[in-house]
This record gives C-alpha cells, sequence and structure tokens, in this order.
C-alpha cells in the first residue's frame, strides 16, 4: 500500500483547524479562542436600532417649526436654511462616525497592519503553541500570552468575553452600537459620534427652547401644535445633552490623561506593570503580584496610585496626538468627517517619563505592608 508522503510528520508551519471547530455559536463556551466565533443574534441589533431611531425621531417635528416657525410666522427661509443646514451637517457627521464603528475592526491582534507578522486567517501556529504558558498558570503582564485566545497579547490589549477575543487598546464593550467593542482603530470615531450627538442635541434644545419662549410671549401669532412640538424636542434635547454629553465629556477626559476605560476604572491592572524588588522578600506576593493576594491596606495602596499614575500620560497635547493627530497636510479633514483612528500601530505606545519611578515606589510599599502582616 502506497505510504503518503504529502502530510508530514512533524510541522512548525500552521496547523490546520480541526473539523468541529469551525464557527460556532454562543453556547460552546468550551471551544479554545481563534476558533471560537461569536455569532450575534437578532436581538444583539436592537439596542442600535433603538439609538438610531433617537436620532431620527426629532427631524419630522423640526421641518414643522422650521415651517411653521420660521417661514410662516416670520417669512425667514434664510434663517431656516442656515439652522436645517446646521442641524442636517450635525447629523450626517454622526452617521458617518457611526458607520466607521461598525463597519470598522476596533483592533485586530492578529492584523499584520497592526504592527505584528500573524497568519492570514487566524489559525495558531504549531510554534505559538509551543511557546503557550501552562494551562493552569496565569498570563500577567503587558505584552504576554492570552490562554483564552492562545495568541500573543500586545500592550493594553484586552479580552472581550462578549466576542471572544482580544482587542488593541480596548477601551469597552457598547452594547448600544450592535455589541461591538470600542479600541484602537474605532475609538475616535466613537468619541467623534459621542461629540456630534452631544452638540446635535444642544443645538436642537436651544432651538427649540427659543420658539417656546417666544409662543409663550406671542400665543395669538403661532399655530397650537408648533409649540407643542418645540416643548417636546427641548425637553428631549436636554435630556440627550446631559445623558450623552456627560459619556461624552468623560471620554474627553479620558483622552486627555491617556487611558481607557477599562484603565480607568479598573485600578488594580497596575499589578501587571509592577516588578517586585530584587531583596524582595515576600512569600506572600508572586511577582507580579496578583490581586487575590493582596491585603486591605494593599488594596488601598494601589487604589491610592491609581488617582495620580497615568502609565501613558505624554502630556495633553501628546494624549490628543495619539487618538486624534494626523500625519497629512489635510488629514483634519479627514477627522472631521468620520474621526478617523487612533496614530500609531495598537501594540506599543510612549509611557509616562515618570511612570517606572512611581511604579516601583507602589512596588516598594506593597512589599513593605506585606512585611507587616
Amino acid at each position: 500500500m502506497p505510504r503518503n508522503i504529502g502530510t508530514p510528520l512533524l510541522s512548525l508551519g500552521r496547523l490546520p483547524a480541526p473539523p468541529h471547530l469551525g464557527p460556532v455559536d454562543d453556547d460552546d463556551d468550551d471551544i479554545p479562542g481563534p476558533d471560537r466565533i461569536i455569532r450575534k443574534r437578532w436581538y444583539h441589533y436592537l439596542p442600535l436600532l433603538l439609538a438610531v431611531l433617537m436620532i431620527l425621531a426629532p427631524h419630522p417635528s423640526l421641518l414643522l417649526i422650521f415651517v411653521n416657525y420660521y417661514y410662516h410666522v416670520h417669512d425667514a427661509l434664510l434663517y431656516a436654511s442656515a439652522h436645517m443646514l446646521v442641524v442636517y451637517t450635525l447629523t450626517f457627521l454622526a452617521f458617518s462616525s457611526l458607520i466607521v464603528v461598525l463597519a470598522r475592526d476596533p483592533g485586530p491582534v492578529g492584523d499584520k497592519s497592526q504592527g505584528e507578522d500573524a497568519s492570514e486567517d487566524g489559525e495558531e501556529s504549531f510554534l505559538e503553541a509551543l511557546l503557550a504558558p501552562p494551562e493552569g498558570e496565569e498570563a500577567h503582564g503587558p505584552g504576554k500570552w492570552c490562554k483564552k485566545c492562545s495568541a500573543p497579547k500586545p500592550e493594553r490589549a484586552h479580552h472581550c468575553g462578549a466576542c471572544g477575543r482580544c482587542v488593541l487598546k480596548m477601551d469597552h464593550h457598547c452594547m448600544w452600537l450592535g455589541h461591538r467593542c470600542i479600541g484602537h482603530r474605532t475609538h475616535a470615531s466613537f468619541v467623534h459620534f459621542l461629540c456630534c450627538v452631544t452638540l446635535l442635541a444642544v443645538y436642537v434644545a436651544v432651538l427649540c427652547a427659543s420658539v417656546v419662549w417666544w409662543a409663550f410671549s406671542h400665543p395669538h401669532d403661532i399655530d397650537e401644535t408648533t409649540p407643542i412640538h418645540a416643548m417636546f424636542l427641548a425637553f428631549y434635547g436636554i435630556v440627550i445633552s446631559m445623558v450623552i454629553g456627560s459619556f461624552c465629556v468623560y471620554h474627553l477626559y479620558l483622552i486627555s490623561t491617556n487611558q481607557t476605560t477599562l484603565e480607568s476604572l479598573s485600578p488594580f491592572l497596575l499589578l501587571r506593570h509592577i516588578t517586585l524588588p530584587d531583596n524582595a522578600d515576600s512569600r506572600r506576593l508572586s511577582d507580579p503580584p496578583l490581586e487575590h493576594e493582596l491585603s486591605f491596606e494593599q488594596r488601598m495602596l494601589v487604589r491610592d496610585a491609581h488617582r495620580h499614575l497615568r502609565l501613558y500620560d505624554v502630556g495633553f497635547k501628546g494624549n490628543w496626538a495619539q487618538v486624534f493627530g494626523w500625519t497629512k497636510p489635510w488629514g483634519w479633514v479627514y477627522r472631521i468627517a468620520i474621526g478617523g483612528s487612533c496614530t500609531g500601530d495598537g501594540w506599543t505606545f510612549p509611557r509616562n517619563p515618570r511612570a517606572e519611578q512611581m511604579l516601583a515606589r507602589l512596588a516598594s510599599d506593597l512589599v513593605s505592608a506585606d512585611k507587616d502582616r
């Protein structure tokens, strides 16, 4: 019987995926990361549909106000056209950045364009499997290994359980935008979307509030329905501007301090970057320390350090340049239109010059507090 020489006994190339590890559903949690593709159900898009309807819902009433108030009452077609231009320009910009967030991958870890060689089909190589940590060993530290994805884990990347994959510079998983992650390639467009929606809501609220004020002062000069529409839109714009506006201000603060939502809300992520001193004699702490090993006093030390320790803060201008920077002469036009993507490859980021000193001080304080236990 002829021997099959087409398949070698040992190959350092990519291993073909087993036939049972194809695209699977959400319930198959036992399948490893690279072959586990979580399919979205139809109900996952209901929040996105609601968000789109909330943006489009005020426009019929706005058109009624433009026609009845500016054209019929004041005969000011130019003012009506100017207001319509502002409203629909902000609406267009909001939908432009929304489409980018929905259509663009937030940050593929295995993409060659992100500064690292990766397999074209996302399959794990034999050499990567050999270099993976043992099954019971946790992978800590930036730029280590994600045991759920069986793949390298770059700095500031996080594994999203809802998407079943690692995302470069993951900010958060947003259920309102089609259950997608906001990451390195979509963070700028996401903030652009928040700013456009906030400005649109504020503009509509101020515009309609002025119509309501004029209607109360001149009740006999306008019909009965227009003030009702204006009153509803003014209240609607105030609510949206308060809700989305506060979220927008928070993300502007995160950009100014070069943080993600996960980094801002998770102080114990600092433990990944801590290296214990060489002369540290601690039997309770690993290197780097683990969260469950910390006492109450040590947890308070980490929380206090997190308030003023910004690992990637390189100054206000440098922080904004990482998110909205451009290199081409007319790159600002592209940023204003759709927000674009963050600069860099998403794998490495410049550090705060004082970060290492502050991390060393925190490590020393943790060791000192551990000796007193």
